[in-house]
């Protein structure tokens, strides 16, 4: 029989990388997005056809029993959230709602409609924030800096409650920075590549960033989505960290993201006040070892490999754009 998968969030970076990896497997796709007059469709226009949108949302409940009632998946992947850290401080309630409530909602519409769905939480490594061990693992206390890490925490514990209480098959994955072409532009690796290629072409002559020392554990988007699946795999459910287990500074994303296309990143940058968060996450690096042995998993993309597809994306994408124009 065809599987069927609910992924939520299905229209992000995330989403789209996972739709076409359960499409490739052979998954019968359900996506759910809110009903708004518009969706964005950029990341998820070529697979249009291939999936079925219903929809619904993490602020009402009864519009995820109606789906979960109607079409029976036999896994549910949620990824939609309130996803950008700076935002959570602007509107710390309404990421409370999607990003923690929200996972409750989903959670318990699973207990009540079918027990036996398998559920996947999006957990962040947000959540290890002011970091009290280094590397991250599993087993690592949180300690989460920003509105948006403390929703998360609520999502990751609530999955682990329903699991213990309710014996769902429910599992987090504690993923760490992941990036690529289809991250939203607001996001700081996306929007320095964005920045690269217009100062490259001439459309911009310098980029404003906050805190350079800042340092992540960086992996491509693609190489992430297959743990997420793999994890529902497993006859037990569990908590895994993705990671790379490398850490790079914002300093040294930027020389590589420069030098891929000939430029001194020091004669463009600028740092920027107001791009420091109250609360600063200064490292973050993640050990993976517990999905490298039980998941069988690894990433496949270097750190200079990303940074490097990410360039030469928003240089195709821009360039392609200007030959429209001319």
């Amino acid at each position: 029989m065809t599987k069927r998968a609910l992924v939520t969030g299905i229209t992000g970076q995330d989403g789209s990388h996972l739709a076409e990896l359960l499409l490739d497997k052979g998954y019968e796709v359900l996506g759910m997005v809110r009903r708004t007059s518009t969706v964005n469709w950029e990341r998820i226009g070529h697979l249009q056809d291939r999936i079925t949108f219903v929809h619904g949302d993490l602020l009402d409940q009864v519009s995820i029993l109606t789906i979960l009632q109607e079409y029976q998946p036999a896994e549910v992947y949620n990824l939609a959230a309130q996803s950008f850290v700076p935002t959570s401080w602007q509107q710390p309630v309404l990421t409370g709602e999607f990003t923690a409530i929200g996972v409750t909602r989903m959670l318990d519409a699973i207990r009540i409609t079918n027990p036996e769905i398998r559920f996947y939480q999006a957990s962040s490594s947000e959540m290890f924030g002011k970091v009290v061990e280094t590397p991250q693992r599993e087993s690592t206390p949180f300690y989460p800096r920003s509105p948006y890490g403390v929703a998360k925490v609520y999502g990751h514990w609530i999955t682990v409650n329903y699991r213990e209480s309710y014996g769902l098959h429910a599992t987090s994955g504690i993923l760490f920075n992941h990036e690529g072409p289809r991250r939203g532009i607001e996001f700081l690796p996306r929007k320095v590549s964005n920045a690269v290629a217009k100062i490259k072409l001439g459309l911009a002559d310098e980029l404003r960033l906050g805190n350079l020392d800042a340092k992540r554990d960086w992996g491509y988007a693609g190489d992430y989505v297959e743990a997420m699946w793999m994890m529902l795999q497993q006859d037990e459910p569990d908590d895994y960290v993705v990671a790379t287990g490398e850490t790079h500074s914002v300093r040294e994303f930027c020389e590589l993201a420069f030098d891929r296309v000939g430029l001194d990143w020091e004669k463009y940058v600028v740092i920027d006040e107001r791009f420091f968060r109250p609360a600063e996450v200064d490292l973050l690096v993640g050990d993976a070892g517990k999905a490298r042995e039980v998941l069988g998993w690894k990433p496949q993309t270097t750190f200079d490999g990303l940074v490097n597809l990410m360039v030469d994306a928003d240089l195709a994408l821009l360039e392609g754009r200007l030959k429209g124009i001319a």
